[in-house]
């Protein structure tokens, strides 16, 4: 496990360390080709340092990388804007954010599918601003009221990915408690209720509902985020939230894991369309 930043360096210098491979050249042969020393290139490759957007261009080209979404996923990841120029606009706010928030922002913004259980509250990229408020206030102490009006802006941001072009792919499984937690009161319920509705019906976002009657199931161990990236699943990982941190799981054989245990969940979760009938049950009171 993982901070966020040292997963991206050390995923960005395993996907360059195959492509130097694949392009049939030893370390030093690439380094010499860029002009640079030997040990640059093994650093960056084992995930010891970072490299530049414009170094890493240096390598693509030298690997002979023509794949345009595999160039700028591994661009984004190295810190450059995407490809429709778009700013990573989270910079903004370094000094509220917490660099693990932060760099969940830059993953949630790069990948091209996200997979989430959530068990407690709904996904962050579906929140109302009164309900996103709410979850706020409650889960982060001695909040002043401007502090507080930063987090939802953040958080309401965050789903612009949903707008994009191409949109962000969001596959949801949400536990029945997730709808039946009355966060901010029943009317701030209700617009959360009828908000997610409306964006079940998109088609980039595929809503599940884990009702209480399926029993026991392998959520119960606690919410999860699988973010994936285009070109290469090599660059998958699994987000864990934590109270004060978060723990990112990038091992194959975890993501292994999680991919089966969202699976079986998404098996055992009524179908998008029932799914949609549940929460307007549970919106008019049943």
């Amino acid at each position: 496990m993982q901070n966020g930043p040292a997963v991206r360096r050390r995923k960005l210098g395993a996907e360059l360390r195959t492509l130097r491979t694949g392009a049939g050249l030893t370390s030093g042969e690439a380094a010499r080709l860029v002009g640079w020393h030997q040990s640059k290139v093994s650093r960056i490759e084992t995930g010891a340092s970072g490299v530049k957007p414009a170094d890493l261009r240096l390598l693509l080209d030298a690997y002979q990388v023509r794949d345009g979404h595999l160039r700028e996923v591994l661009l984004m990841l190295a810190g450059a804007e995407d490809a429709g120029g778009r700013h990573r606009w989270w910079h903004a706010y370094r000094g509220v954010l917490p660099p693990t928030y932060r760099d969940f922002i830059s993953l949630e913004s790069q990948a091209s599918a996200m997979r989430t259980l959530e068990t407690t509250v709904v996904p962050g990229l579906l929140q109302t601003a009164e309900y996103a408020r709410a979850v706020t206030r409650a889960a982060v102490k001695d909040l002043d009221e401007e502090r507080l009006d930063t987090l939802v802006e953040v958080r309401l941001a965050r789903q612009d990915v949903l707008r994009s072009d191409p949109p962000l792919v969001l596959s949801a499984v949400l536990d029945e408690a997730v709808l039946r937690r009355e966060v901010g009161g029943p009317g701030v319920m209700a617009r959360q209720l009828e908000r997610l509705m409306e964006a079940a019906r998109l088609p980039q976002v595929r809503l599940q509902v884990l009702p209480f009657g399926a029993g026991a199931h392998v959520g119960l161990t606690g919410p999860f985020v699988i973010f994936s990236f285009p070109s290469t699943s090599d660059l998958d990982v699994v987000v864990l939230d934590q109270l004060t941190s978060s723990l990112y799981l990038e091992r194959k054989e975890d993501l292994m894991a999680y991919t089966e245990a969202f699976n079986t969940l998404q098996f055992h979760a009524l179908s998008p369309e029932d799914s949609l009938d549940y929460i307007a049950g549970i919106g008019d009171g049943a």
